[in-house]
């Protein structure tokens, strides 16, 4: 059960506010309309300070990781990132302001600024990710006892999740059903939101603070990415309201959406909005975003609904949202109590095929090259991933999935990228583990000519149609005229789909039963116990596989 008293509501506004000094902290929320924390922050100040935190923990760059970027975050989400914020500098510079760029300990960068400054109103967006929680404890407490009012309003998501979670007797919903009964209609749809700002109050002495301009990348100590490996996505409010825009513009299209329909191969131009990287840093509102959706459904006879609308995609964000925020240990397996305890494999050599674009399976590569070089792949495009590299092929810990995920993805959330993979992985939400994606037969359903897959993997672009989805069953010829062979050019398949889809499905119906009978009280030692068994059937099976093998050889 959630102490609620500590998860605070709307916001909090401390009665012992003194001086006319605001500062807006900017993190997410990187916009102008629709946001509440920078209009009150404005609201009756002689000066207004807008600041942004470079964080050593997010940028600095590490040079061992797998991937160009910091210890957390892929270069293409850094870049995104900062565009998002030169964008936000020209609007604030538009109104008479700018953003202030500090680096260092956000909250010990925040704590200097509210005393050297005299601050007396500190305003910035509630944000429920554990990390920015506890940054936010230490800034609130030295406010508070500093007499500084603080407003901290959600506007990052369309409820509160504090309060569906008290409105459900003080734990989450876990299924999506029950979150929209208990969500209703939001209190503010039905209000016009503020989208526009006339002016900002001036920036006062920023005293001996290091303030700089948007970094850029080279700045942070990065090489700049080539071309070919960086994302078409451009960050900023300004593109991201185009692109709504842009979206919204076909009634017809927003009123028939239907997830799961839409084609994961469509690269030119993708089959949803893109509009997920905007809504991640808030360069987009997603109220703003839900009352555009409201006012075309209002203006057409017939719409879509939740959970497959438009509409219903938003309310699902709310939904992570809300689940991530009331369960404890929702981003691993260990201590997560709606998390089913799984004997997932630890090997290194699997996942580094699988993140490499390397497992012999072409629809597989193309989406994780896809991954690699735009920060960004469909939603199915997605589940055939997740799916083979845990409960459908390779049984490898979705946690390592999901750690690619956030380091790649520009749209990464923390809430929505451990939700999906726990449902994905079929450890919680979705429980019908039988069901997997054939890593063959399902990008074959929407491109039979394998466009997409030439298109990521040109070293199949030659491949005859009817083996670009399964390049090893092409005769040697072919593949010589097609100037691939597969195991020196493309790597041969790293499993046999249909044994290892067998294995996963087994081990999964043993790992469900073994929840069942400890009522969820798996230990570590429990678990163990069960990949021995596993390993040494799977050990038996290979063994009488290649004994039938020899005799038709034989």
């Amino acid at each position: 059960m959630l102490n609620l008293s500590l998860l605070i509501s709307s916001n909090f506004i401390s009665t012992m506010a003194s001086g006319s000094n605001s500062l807006i902290w900017f993190r997410k929320g990187l916009r102008l309309h629709d946001n509440p924390a920078l209009e009150y922050a404005a609201k009756g100040s002689k000066f207004l300070y807008p600041v942004f935190v470079i964080d050593p923990h997010y940028m600095e760059p590490d040079p061992t990781a797998f991937s160009p970027g910091s210890s957390r975050a892929g270069l293409n989400r850094i870049q995104f990132l900062l565009e998002s914020l030169v964008d936000l500098d020209l609007s604030l510079k538009k109104l008479g302001s700018r953003l202030l760029v500090l680096k260092g300990e956000p909250s010990e960068v925040l704590i200097r600024c509210l005393k050297e400054w005299s601050i007396g109103k500190l305003c910035f967006e509630y944000n429920t990710e554990p990390y920015y929680q506890a940054l936010d404890v230490k800034v609130k407490n030295h406010a508070s006892v500093a007499g500084v009012e603080i407003f901290s309003p959600v506007s990052h998501t369309l409820y509160n999740p504090a309060d569906i979670i008290n409105k459900n007797g003080g734990s989450p919903p876990l299924t999506y059903q029950s979150f929209l009964k208990l969500a209703g209609q939001p209190s503010w749809a039905s209000t016009p939101l503020s989208t526009t700002i006339s002016s900002l109050p001036p920036i006062g002495n920023t005293g001996n603070f290091a303030v700089s301009e948007v970094p850029t990348v080279k700045e942070l100590g990065y090489e700049d990415l080539n071309e070919d490996e960086r994302t078409p996505f451009k960050g900023g409010e300004s593109e991201a309201l185009k692109r709504l825009r842009e979206s919204i513009a076909n009634k017809e299209w927003v009123a028939n959406f239907e997830k799961p329909k839409g084609d994961p191969s469509a690269f030119m131009k993708p089959a949803t909005t893109v509009l997920s990287p905007y809504l991640k840093f808030g360069c987009l509102s997603s109220r703003y975003f839900y009352q555009c959706i409201q006012d075309i459904q209002k203006s057409v006879k017939k719409h879509t609904s939740p959970p497959v609308s438009l509409l219903g995609q938003l309310l699902w964000r709310d939904f992570f949202y809300t689940v991530s925020f009331g369960t404890p240990n929702f981003d691993q397996m260990k201590g997560n109590r709606i998390c089913k305890q799984i004997p997932w494999k630890n090997d290194d050599e699997l996942l580094a095929a699988w993140r490499d674009a390397r497992t012999g399976f072409p629809w597989i590569d193309a989406i994780m090259t896809q991954l690699r070089k735009w920060g960004w792949m469909h939603h199915l495009a997605r589940h055939s991933v997740a799916c083979f590299l845990t409960r459908g092929d390779l049984f490898v810990h979705w946690e390592k999935g999901r750690d690619v995920f956030d380091r790649l993805l520009i749209d990464s959330d923390w809430a929505i990228n451990n939700g999906n993979w726990l449902w994905l992985s079929c450890s919680s939400f979705f429980y019908q583990y039988h069901r997997i994606y054939s890593p063959t037969s399902f990008g074959k359903k929407y491109d039979p000519a394998g466009n997409y897959i030439r298109h990521f993997l040109p070293v199949l672009k030659d491949m005859p149609k009817e083996y670009i989805y399964e390049p090893w069953t092409a005769p040697l010829s072919v593949q010589r005229k097609a100037r691939c062979i597969i195991g020196l050019d493309y790597p041969k398949p790293v499993v046999s789909h249909d044994s290892a889809s067998k294995e996963c499905r087994m081990r999964l119906g043993e790992a469900y039963e073994l929840n069942k009978k400890l009522n969820g009280l798996v230990s570590e030692e429990h678990l163990n116990k069960l990949r021995r068994k596993n390993d040494d059937e799977s050990t038996i099976l290979d063994s009488i596989s290649r004994r039938k093998k020899q005799k038709l050889i034989g």
